[in-house]
């Protein structure tokens, strides 16, 4: 109740942001010497879902706290060709489906399987390989296994056995990574010891941002908010980095009122695209934040939502974030790249218990950031499944004292979501239809839930002209799908049984099924 009144009175002032960051404590201890040069490591993930992400971003912070230069990177953002020249590599990565890699180390998985690489590839680098699975599917971990015998293949020395995180854990994959990075620590700093006069970071240190805030004047901001567009509108050729922009021609729900659950058809018009698809191929879809948590966002931390800014890296090398304008108001910042409605993770406990002025809320955040903690954390947020905006509610002194600086570096970015396509290019041509279950749930506290993506998608009017955007998913050579749907109480699904050898003439069956 007091968090509320105090949150109301300071809506009445809202925050406007200089170009003046925040001070922050410095990063390394008086002493540094020329031996810096050499501590170079990298960090290479491959993520589905945003886990294997913060895990690598994790082990790259704490890899700086021991003053080494680290990078983190996605593995198919990698030159994999410089490989042969790193001397310390840390990999993280998930395991998707049954067995498949990421989609962002996709191009790296075929190129460390050649089979023209020579034994010796790999001798000079030292590694050590992290990997996230979920041990209810069959194969758990297969990714990070695999991984990890390949690089020994190719000469690579291995630093300690692979980590093998489980989401199935009480205390997810944490239980598996503390005890294996403190053990691959002690090795790494006997293998690269602290150079004189310098000592590990403490954890109660907080590390520079990633990025700096340099917000505009009036006049350069009004310029900002009228040219302001939206991802993917800037070229006219769909890729993985630059999605295409569909237009809304339809939003039905296909199930009754008194139905308990609400599953629309959507169809989207893709001419111009250039995306060609078939049976059983997917589609990613990026969501926005809803304006009413945007709104209540903005007044958790006093921002003004029309204050325009650019981003620049701290690090020279850092490269800044997909699909996010430059320059760009908070506003959008909150609505399009902001996960604000995520369940946070332990990364995000870390950086907030540095920004505390509060002694009760600090104690409690780094109750939740340190290892011992992880069931209490468990129990408060992933159990009930509380958002990053109900757990800065809970935390106003805390909230209202966060460095804008390290806004991106709090919280992650929106995902895109993946849907299969149920419709046919050959019954619909230019158009993608998708069946969508609209999510909406009670937690254990009994607190209503809803879906990021499936509620805004839902919420659309396609009479607005509303554009939400698709990412091409590449189809396989070999067209042969078969999708079961088992939402709604009967649909009609198109299935392409084969495609004549030159695909020059449409051969195809359209059959009615049931679902009981």
């Amino acid at each position: 109740y007091m968090g509320r009144l105090l949150r109301q009175e300071w809506a009445k002032q809202p925050r406007r942001f200089t170009a003046e960051p925040r001070l922050y404590l410095p990063l390394a201890c008086p002493g540094a010497t020329e031996e810096m040069a050499a501590r170079e490591m990298l960090v290479l993930y491959g993520s589905q879902t945003g886990t294997a992400q913060d895990a690598a971003e994790r082990v790259g912070r704490e890899a700086k706290r021991r003053h080494f230069h680290c990078k983190v990177e996605a593995l198919d953002d990698y030159q994999v060709a410089n490989l042969i020249h790193e001397p310390l590599v840390m990999f993280v990565c998930a395991t998707t489906g049954q067995g498949d890699p990421p989609d962002n180390m996709k191009n790296f998985w075929k190129f460390l399987f050649r089979k023209n690489l020579p034994p010796t590839s790999l001798c000079q680098m030292n590694y050590a390989v992290l990997g996230l699975g979920d041990s209810s599917y069959p194969k758990f971990n297969f990714i990070a296994k695999k991984l990890h015998r390949r690089l020994l293949q190719l000469g690579g020395s291995p630093l300690a056995p692979a980590a093998l995180g489980d989401d199935q854990h009480d205390l997810g994959p944490d239980a598996a990574i503390d005890p294996w990075l403190s053990s691959l620590w002690e090795k790494i700093l006997a293998l690269y010891p602290l150079p004189p006069g310098l000592c590990v970071i403490s954890p109660d240190v907080l590390l520079p941002p990633k990025y700096t805030f340099q917000f505009l004047d009036e006049a350069s901001g009004d310029l900002c908010r009228a040219t302001l567009q939206p991802e993917g509108a800037l070229s006219d050729v769909p890729s993985e980095s630059n999605p295409f922009c569909a237009q809304m021609v339809s939003n039905q729900r296909v199930t009754s009122e008194s139905h308990f659950q609400d599953v629309r058809l959507l169809e989207f018009d893709i001419t111009g695209s250039g995306i060609e698809y078939a049976a059983g191929d997917v589609v990613m879809i990026q969501p926005h934040n809803g304006a009413e948590e945007v709104r209540l966002f903005c007044d958790l931390l006093r921002l003004d939502p029309d204050a325009c800014f650019t981003l620049r890296p701290t690090e020279a090398g850092t490269s800044l974030p997909a699909h996010l304008p430059q320059p760009c108001t908070v506003g959008y910042l909150a609505t399009h790249y902001l996960d604000i409605t995520c369940v946070p993770r332990r990364s995000f406990f870390e950086f907030l218990s540095h920004f505390s002025p509060n002694e009760l809320e600090q104690s409690k955040l780094q109750e939740f950031s340190s290892a011992q903690g992880q069931e209490e954390r468990y129990a408060y947020c992933n159990r009930p499944r509380r958002t990053v905006l109900e757990v800065l509610s809970d935390f106003p002194h805390t909230t209202y004292a966060i460095p804008w600086n390290y806004l991106p570096d709090l919280i992650p970015p929106v995902r895109p979501r993946a849907f299969s396509i149920a419709s046919s290019i050959l019954m619909h041509p230019n158009r993608i239809q998708i069946l969508l279950a609209v999510v909406r749930y009670k937690t254990s506290l009994s607190k209503a839930r809803r879906g990021l993506c499936s509620t805004w998608l839902a919420s659309l009017n396609p009479q607005n002209g509303e554009l939400p955007c698709f990412r091409p998913i590449k189809t396989p050579a070999n067209r042969m799908g078969c999708v079961g749907r088992g939402i709604g109480d009967y649909l009609s699904v198109t299935f392409v049984c084969r495609p004549t050898p030159n695909n020059s003439v449409p051969n195809y069956q359209e059959k009615k099924i049931a679902i009981e």
